[in-house]
């Protein structure tokens, strides 16, 4: 399943997914950039959260040094 690049903007669950992953969390689906993380994800959603995630997973990382 192809997604445009609109779908993957700031906030969106494949965002969220790519930042968890470059700052070495665990993965936790959600989307949206406040404070209340909203975890209510459609499948679709939380199939574009494990994209970004999964993508990003092995990219290095950022250095905490």
């Amino acid at each position: 399943m192809k997604t445009n690049e609109a779908a993957r903007g700031h906030g969106s669950p494949y965002d969220r997914g790519r930042a968890d992953a470059w700052y070495s969390r665990p993965p936790l689906p959600h989307k949206g950039c406040t404070a209340a993380q909203d975890t209510d994800l459609t499948e679709a959603e939380a199939q574009e959260y494990s994209r970004g995630f999964d993508e990003h997973c092995n990219c290095g990382g950022k250095d905490w040094n």
